[in-house]
């Protein structure tokens, strides 16, 4: 993992995973370091992954107040249980959807839990984090927010993109991909993650969009992309053309069987 600095309030907590196929999609996890600091999803559940060793080089598990869980996905909840047998006094805030997801796998003990919806805020102590559902989403207890004080927007699975090399996954910067690419990569991972924009009508979901033009945030942080500042306005557009983007289609078998083959003993280079 590749820890990155943003200011005096922000670390995020760079991972990746390569994918057959689409490039190296960035995993990363966030620190606010707020009055009462707050982690950001918990990276990978990998064997070869130590997520609460990586964050205790950037924060004390002993000081966590607050785990916000964006969603339950397995790629956000790796380090969670470990974290919270650290972090005594931490609670995860989720939504009632998302505790209920957790359930089938590993309940979250109930004491642990505050539940928050879109349009309701937390506060921290210094500053209040307003809690609002990304436009493109994977699972329905998805629930980003937007930091009122640091100005970053923290968008989960939302504006992700997976990139060429490792080395620009776990990157401090999408700005150093060139702007057509990332428009490229972002459709192609809006189309992945979610299929169901097709479906949708244009206008209606246009209006997803509009808050977070509102927002205007300095930086996004996104689960699946290289912290991007200065990008919003930019991002958006290319959200805005996820409905009318070619579909993704994924490898069949056929296409599988080729892959592997591919890996052979003397069929390399």
């Amino acid at each position: 993992m590749t820890i990155h600095r943003i200011g005096h309030e922000i670390s995020v907590l760079g991972d990746h995973l390569e994918v057959a196929g689409i490039g190296f999609l960035p995993v990363n996890a966030f620190v606010l370091h707020a009055a009462e600091p707050v982690v950001v999803d918990t990276g990978l559940g990998l064997p070869d992954r130590d997520f609460l060793n990586t964050l205790g080089s950037v924060v004390d598990p002993e000081d966590v107040r607050w785990i916000w869980l964006s969603h339950p996905d397995r790629d956000h909840t790796g380090g969670l249980f470990s974290l919270l047998a650290s972090a005594p006094r931490a609670r995860v805030v989720t939504t009632f959807a998302g505790a209920g997801i957790m359930s089938t796998e590993r309940p979250l003990p109930l004491d642990r839990i505050f539940l928050l919806n879109p349009g309701q805020c937390l506060d921290v102590g210094d500053r209040l984090l307003h809690a609002f559902r990304p436009p493109l989403f994977d699972n329905p207890a998805t629930i980003g927010f937007w930091d009122e004080k640091s100005g970053a927007c923290f968008s989960s699975d939302c504006f992700g993109a997976p990139m060429p090399s490792p080395d620009l996954a776990e990157g401090d910067s999408a700005g150093d991909v060139k702007e057509g690419d990332l428009r490229t990569a972002q459709l192609l991972w809006a189309t992945v993650d979610s299929p169901w924009v097709h479906l949708v009508d244009p206008g209606r979901y246009a209006e997803t969009l509009v808050p977070l033009r509102v927002m205007e945030p300095e930086i996004v942080l996104s689960t699946h992309l290289p912290p991007a500042a200065g990008l919003a306005p930019r991002m958006l557009d290319t959200l805005a053309l996820a409905p009318g983007a070619d579909p993704f289609i994924g490898p069949d078998q056929h296409a599988l069987e080729e892959m592997l083959a591919a890996f052979e003993p003397g069929r390399a280079g």
